[in-house]
């Protein structure tokens, strides 16, 4: 049915476009896609072209995939001044590309053209990189199942929650499902019928599972003082953030908490390899329980120990051993009863729903593939009520790709990090809220990034 009616309607597509929606989705999509001068991009139901026409500007090579002949014939057209455009005729869901090929796969109002959707997303994230994007731009849920008959669909748009899953099972990460703020409107010519259906933008990246295994060697190190990564504390967390929702304030610290250019730092044994202060954002209490994520050798886990006596408790998780190993160690040996160090990761906590006050975390989620998921288990282990109270490294732009791709300034703070708009859309995606940052001073990465602490705190709704 779709494949008709395309058909029918290619020559006329572009007006017949411009009425259902509009350049905002495009802008949207683009937006999201972390598209760069070398960037291969491919355009997934591509239609007459109308999302490769923004794309063949920005990247170095776009593929358009369509499988109604009328439609390509169209975009060729339309796109007959760009020399890095390659048209494929292909359904789908058997994708004539490769493996591992792009950087960026976007698809606009082409999922509820596809027979199974979770097939059609696990084929679109085939093609990914690691660290490269998959951005769909569809509908929302609605009940106009006149679009079906008319227009060819086969779904009745999405839940939101659903494509979520989809993205998940396909492996990706950092998985955001966002309304556009844009509506696509159509007119029923047999029922006299008119739709005005939200659109929807989702995003996930293909994990670099190589990146984990870095960070753990480069912390292995430190741990048996070898090399270090991160610095103490700036005094960015000790200027008290505005109670608006989302407030950002901008402050000056007394050195940079550039995690790859200080020194490491070691105070009465516990080692120190963060970018911020958490805990002043924490408001600890006595008797709380507090857990650490990513608490390394315990220089946050300790301070936390003495503000929540008596009563309270800390609970330190690392991955590391060697980490493990040397926090216990102090704490045997300055006298901490209060402590409980354990071995786990930030995206899967060993801790039961609902049995912490406050999650803190230092310099450690820039580390992590999937902070989405981070946030998550956070939320999940914190009791109604509870607060996160965080310092880590964002930027104000995706890092470029060979950035993105080297273990060493991932192991080092600084190409895990994600722009900061995409940082507090995961924490906001998690339920957390009344969510509050102090950024620190910038400073630029290799590729011209801007590269700044971030020291956020958030609520779990009572």
């Amino acid at each position: 049915m779709s494949k008709t009616y395309f058909a029918g309607v290619a020559e006329q597509w572009d007006t017949l476009r411009a009425s259902m929606f509009g350049e905002g989705v495009r802008s949207a999509a683009l937006e999201q896609a972390a598209l760069f001068p070398q960037a291969v991009a491919v355009d997934i139901g591509a239609g007459t072209g109308f999302i490769a026409q923004g794309l063949a500007p920005r990247v170095a090579q776009v593929h358009v995939v369509d499988y109604s002949p009328e439609m390509l014939a169209v975009a060729r057209r339309n796109l007959a001044e760009y020399s890095n455009v390659e048209f494929h005729l292909a359904n789908g869901a058997t994708l004539p590309l490769s493996d591992s090929s792009a950087d960026a796969v976007l698809a606009n109002m082409y999922l509820h053209h596809a027979p199974e959707p979770q097939a059609a997303i696990r084929e679109m994230t085939r093609l990914l990189k690691p660290g490269g994007r998959l951005v769909i731009t569809d509908l929302d849920q609605h009940t106009h199942t006149w679009l079906q008959g008319e227009q060819g669909d086969l779904w009745l748009g999405f839940r939101r929650q659903q494509v979520f899953e989809w993205f998940q099972n396909s492996g990706l990460v950092n998985v955001r499902v966002e309304d556009t703020q844009q509506r696509c409107s159509s007119q029923s010519e047999d029922k006299g019928d008119s739709a005005s259906i939200e659109i929807f933008i989702a995003v996930g990246t293909r994990p670099q599972p190589e990146m984990q295994t870095a960070v753990a060697d480069r912390y292995r190190q430190a741990a048996t003082g070898l090399s270090g990564c991160c610095s103490p504390g700036s005094t960015a967390a000790d200027t008290p953030a505005s109670p608006d929702s989302i407030s950002l304030d901008v402050i000056q610290p007394t050195e940079s908490a550039c995690c790859s250019t200080m020194p490491l730092v070691e105070t009465d044994a516990e080692l120190s390899l963060g970018c911020g202060n958490p805990l002043a954002l924490a408001a600890l209490q006595p008797g709380q329980v507090v857990l650490d994520l990513g608490s390394g050798a315990g220089a946050d886990v300790f301070p936390a120990a003495r503000r929540v006596e008596p009563g309270g408790k800390v609970i330190g998780l690392d991955m590391l051993e060697e980490m493990l190993a040397r926090a216990r160690a102090t704490a045997e040996r300055a006298g901490y009863t209060n402590v409980d160090f354990r071995q786990g990761d930030a995206q899967h906590i060993p801790l039961e729903d609902a049995c912490v006050d406050v999650v803190i975390s230092n310099c450690v989620l820039n580390l992590v593939q999937d902070k989405g998921q981070a946030f998550r288990e956070a939320y999940r282990v914190l009791k109604p009520g509870g607060r996160l109270s965080i310092s880590d490294i964002v930027t104000d732009r995706p890092f470029n790709p060979a950035l993105r791709a080297d273990p060493k300034a991932w192991s080092v703070c600084v190409s895990g990090a994600l722009p900061e708009v995409e940082y507090l859309a995961l924490v906001a995606q998690a339920g957390f809220d009344d969510i509050q940052a102090v950024r620190s001073q910038d400073w630029p990465a290799e590729d011209g990034t801007r590269v700044y602490s971030l020291n956020l705190a958030a609520r779990k709704p009572s």
